[in-house]
């Protein structure tokens, strides 16, 4: 039986032998109070204390969600609780005491996802690395991201933020209670992907982060997602509509039936599709509330969290699943035109998308197709560049900057995919061979990348510095925008795609 103390009472895991290694892991621990019944809406509290040793072998519910459609290929059907959506998994090296601490927020758009899916196992990278990993689960949606202050009360008045609390609330846990399980509460790294990635820019400029990790790993995230007052008002009116309420009778969101609000989400969700060619993002964290009083890229330009080590990188081809897994694809000709409207979405001044075109061709060394400048054109608009943004606001900044940019091509659907959208994160985890990457990862992944990748990772954590020892020496972001290409060979490179960077930065001739 392997047992540990945390604040609230005692935990009981497992033990087992991985890769060589014994391994501990505790799955399903309540980092905060049920956020169901009167806590819906409102910001998390501790979790109560209980008697006895909690059974924590298996992992806990996910927070309340839609079905995936279409189904990632390989992934079992998530469980959810509201109540008992506030919990995390731990894995540890047998033995270990002040290891470094990886914090891993999932992904899925802030609608979907658990700390609990498979590809997100701990074991393997705490094995390989003698890290601590923690992955967390967090309210997702409309549970997660409505904006009710202006309906509800000041009470309410973080409402739009709830899942950035919780994992603040996450990381409060970690700090009382990871040198329970081997880990140093002074060096925590959060770290995730996609809309992870998205909560670990926004909690960089928030004030209540503030001391609560000492490093942060973007992988394909952005410092800019977040939405006004008054857009999270308007979205949070259509959804009152949609559950059949209005203004006067808001009130009545406490005590709807989860599946009534996952309804009304859904259809939201299909109406944010049906106006991007790119990400449906319905749900965003609010900027001029309490907890998010300007936007986080500005508060890191401006300073906070400056001490903060920092690695944010992003995959050569992220918008490739939005390009060749939409249905009904129109004919190629229509292309360019889906382009021009997703590079509008992305703040491009619009009547440049030929100059977009004639810069993709120049990065990539040939005329794009039609589908290569839409992938292109999502990728540098919801990924690459907020990314190079937030790497260019880091100047001046105490702690390290590293950039890397993952450039290995999924066989998946004849290599269409290229370096996907999430076919980082099982290199990262080492899980290539489980079930759940087989689709993105094939029958031959380069398991060398996945150990450089995942040591690189846990250098980072230990010491501030990527490393490792199969990867050329890994130089900070600045001077010149210094890049790690990782691919089977990788390579160090100054500013890849300076001709897409610059389309963003600088303003057309004339």
């Amino acid at each position: 039986m392997t047992l540990a103390t945390t604040s609230a009472g005692i935990v009981r895991g497992t033990a087992a032998q991985v890769d060589g290694r014994s391994v501990r892991s505790f799955r399903g621990i309540p980092y905060a109070g049920s956020p169901a019944g009167k806590r819906r809406f409102l910001p998390p509290v501790p979790a109560a204390d209980w008697t006895g040793i909690r059974d924590c072998t298996a992992p806990g519910p996910a927070a309340p969600q839609n079905p995936e459609t279409p189904a990632s290929p390989g992934r079992k059907p998530r469980s959810w609780s509201e109540s008992g959506c506030l919990n995390l998994n731990v894995w540890t090296p047998d033995g270990g005491s002040r290891l470094p601490v990886l914090v891993w927020i999932h992904g899925g758009a802030y609608l979907s996802g658990s700390g609990s899916d498979a590809l997100y196992g701990g074991a393997r990278l705490a094995a390989a690395t003698g890290t601590v990993v923690v992955t967390i689960n967090y309210r997702l949606g409309a549970l997660g991201f409505l904006h009710l202050g202006e309906l509800l009360g000041a009470d309410y008045a973080d409402s739009s933020n709830l899942a950035l609390l919780d994992q603040l609330e996450a990381l409060r846990w970690v700090s009382r209670n990871i040198e329970a399980f081997g880990g140093d509460p002074g060096n925590v790294t959060v770290f995730g992907e996609s809309a992870g990635a998205a909560a670990v820019g926004t909690l960089l400029g928030m004030p209540a982060s503030r001391g609560l990790f000492r490093r942060a790993i973007l992988q394909s995230g952005t410092a800019e997602r977040y939405r006004s007052t008054e857009d999270s008002s308007r979205i949070t009116l259509e959804f009152l509509k949609l559950c059949g309420l209005d203004r006067a009778y808001a009130a009545e969101l406490l005590a709807l039936p989860v599946e009534r609000l996952l309804d009304a989400q859904e259809i939201l969700v299909q109406r944010a599709a049906a106006r991007t060619f790119a990400v449906p993002l319905p749900f965003q964290p609010t900027v001029g509330t309490p907890s998010l009083p300007a936007p986080p890229l500005e508060s890191v330009r401006n300073g906070t969290n400056s001490d903060v080590d920092l690695l944010v990188g992003t995959n050569l081809n992220e918008g490739s699943f939005a390009v060749q897994m939409r249905p009904e694809h129109p004919s190629d000709p229509s292309y360019p035109e889906r382009a021009a409207a997703v590079l509008a979405d992305g703040g491009a001044v619009p009547g440049r998308e030929e100059e977009y075109a004639r810069a993709l061709q120049s990065a990539v060394g040939s005329v794009p197709s039609g589908t290569e400048l839409l992938e292109a054109a999502i990728s540098d608009a919801v990924y690459r560049q907020p990314s190079n943004r937030l790497l260019d606001a880091r100047q001046g900044s105490s702690g390290n900057t590293f950039s890397y940019l993952f450039s290995w091509r999924s066989p998946a659907l004849g290599g269409k995919l290229g370096a996907c959208h999430a076919l980082d994160v099982p290199f990262v985890f080492r899980q290539l061979d489980s079930p759940e990457a087989a689709f993105l990862t094939g029958g031959a992944p380069p398991h060398g990348l996945s150990a450089m990748m995942s040591t690189a990772w846990a250098a980072f954590a230990r010491a501030g510095r990527p490393a490792a020892e199969e990867l050329p020496a890994w130089p900070p972001y600045a001077p010149g925008r210094r890049t790690m290409v990782l691919d089977e060979v990788p390579r160090v490179a100054d500013d890849p795609r300076r001709e897409l960077r610059q389309f963003w930065h600088v303003p057309p001739a004339g």
